[in-house]
C-alpha cells in the first residue's frame, strides 16, 4: 500500500489514518480511493461482516461503529451514513477529535446541520462536505473562465441532473441530486440567493422524483435547477450565461468534450434582436477523477489545519435552499 506524502504539523513522517464509516456504495468509493492514497486505516459498519468483507480486501482493520469514536489510532473519519445519521455520529466525532467529511447532505434539517458545524468549531476540528463535483477538473476550469471575464458578466446558470433512481425513503430526488449543482451554483454566484422558489412531483410516493429550483442571487443573477429519478435517459449538465459567451459542462460527454464554450452574439439592430450562432469550442481539460481529488483535498486539510473548500458553512446554505425549496406532498 503506497503511503500518502502528507505530513502532520508535528507529527513527523505520519499519513492521516483515516475511517470510513458506512460501507454501502458510497462508501465503498471512499474506500477504494483511500486505500489508493495510502490513508485508509480501518473501515465500519453495523453490518459487520460486511466491514470485515472491506477490511479484508483492503487490509484493514474493521472496528465496530460503537467503538469506533474511542480509537486513538484514529485521526479522521470520512461518513457515508444515511444522511439522517450523520448529524449525531458527526458531533460524535470531533468530540472525540477526529476530522470529519460528511457525504452530503450532511443532515435533513439545518438545526442538525448547524449543530454538527458549530461541534466542529467548538473542537477545532477539520469540516468537510462531500460535494465531490467541485473538484471535477472541468468545473475547475469553467469556475476559472469565469474567473478570468472569459465568458464577461454571469446572467444566467441553469442545470440539469436527470436519470433513473436511486430511490430513497428518507429523501426525495431535490435533497439527493440536487446538493451536487447547488455547490457549483454557490461557488459560481459566491453569494447565496435571496428569493427561491420550488415545484416538484410525486409518482411513486409522497417524496418528490421531480423537482425544479429557481433562484434569483442578490447581484440580480438567475438560476434554475432542474433534478429527476424518474427520467428515461441520464443527463449531467450546468450551463453557464455571460455577455461575452456561454459555457457547458456536460459530464456525459467524453473528456475532450466534457467543457465547451459558446461564443454566440447577441445585438439590437434598427430596434430589432439579432443573433449569430457559433460552434462551440472545446476547453482542454486535464482526466482526474473528482472524488480522488476530493480526498487529497480533505488530507491536505488535515495536515495544513485550511478550512476546505466544500466546507460546512456552504453546506448549511445548502440545506437552506433545499428547505425553502421543498414542496410537500400528501
Amino acid at each position: 500500500m503506497a503511503m500518502c506524502r502528507l505530513i502532520f504539523p508535528g507529527k513527523q513522517n505520519m499519513a492521516p489514518r483515516i475511517a470510513v464509516l458506512g460501507c454501502g456504495y458510497w462508501g465503498s468509493n471512499h474506500i477504494r480511493t483511500l486505500d489508493k492514497l495510502g490513508a485508509l486505516h480501518a473501515v465500519s459498519d453495523a453490518n459487520r461482516a460486511r466491514a470485515e468483507g472491506f477490511a479484508s480486501e483492503h487490509d484493514c482493520e474493521a472496528i465496530p461503529p460503537e467503538e469506533l469514536f474511542g480509537r486513538a489510532d484514529i485521526d479522521a473519519i470520512v461518513m457515508a451514513l444515511p444522511p439522517q445519521l450523520h448529524s449525531e455520529n458527526a458531533i460524535r466525532a470531533v468530540g472525540a477529535g477526529k476530522d470529519v467529511l460528511v457525504e452530503k447532505p450532511i443532515a435533513l434539517n439545518v438545526p442538525d446541520a448547524e449543530k454538527s458545524v458549530a461541534a466542529a468549531k467548538a473542537n477545532n476540528r477539520i469540516f468537510m462536505v462531500g460535494h465531490v463535483l467541485r473538484f471535477h477538473p472541468a468545473f475547475q476550469k469553467l469556475k476559472a473562465l469565469i474567473d478570468t471575464g472569459e465568458l464577461g458578466e454571469i446572467k444566467y446558470i441553469h442545470s440539469h441532473r436527470l436519470g433513473l433512481g436511486k430511490f430513497h425513503t428518507e429523501n426525495d430526488a431535490l435533497w439527493d441530486l440536487a446538493p451536487h449543482d447547488l455547490s457549483m451554483i454557490l461557488a459560481i454566484t459566491g453569494s447565496a440567493p435571496v428569493e427561491i422558489r420550488g415545484e416538484g412531483a410525486a409518482l411513486l410516493d409522497n417524496l418528490s422524483d421531480f423537482a425544479h429550483l429557481h433562484m434569483r442571487f442578490p447581484d440580480g443573477v438567475r438560476s434554475h435547477l432542474f433534478a429527476s429519478r424518474l427520467n428515461p435517459y441520464r443527463e449531467r449538465r450546468l450551463t453557464v450565461v455571460g455577455t461575452r459567451a456561454m459555457a457547458v459542462f456536460d459530464d456525459v460527454e467524453p473528456w475532450e468534450r466534457k467543457l465547451a464554450v459558446y461564443r454566440h452574439a447577441v445585438w439590437q439592430d434598427s430596434g430589432q434582436w439579432a443573433f449569430t450562432a457559433n460552434e462551440p469550442s472545446y476547453v482542454d481539460v486535464a482526466q482526474g477523477m473528482p472524488l480522488t481529488r476530493e480526498l487529497e483535498h480533505f488530507l491536505h486539510c488535515i495536515a495544513t489545519r485550511e478550512t476546505p473548500l466544500t466546507s460546512g458553512e456552504e453546506a448549511i446554505t445548502v440545506l437552506r435552499i433545499l428547505t425553502a425549496g421543498t414542496v410537500l406532498h400528501d
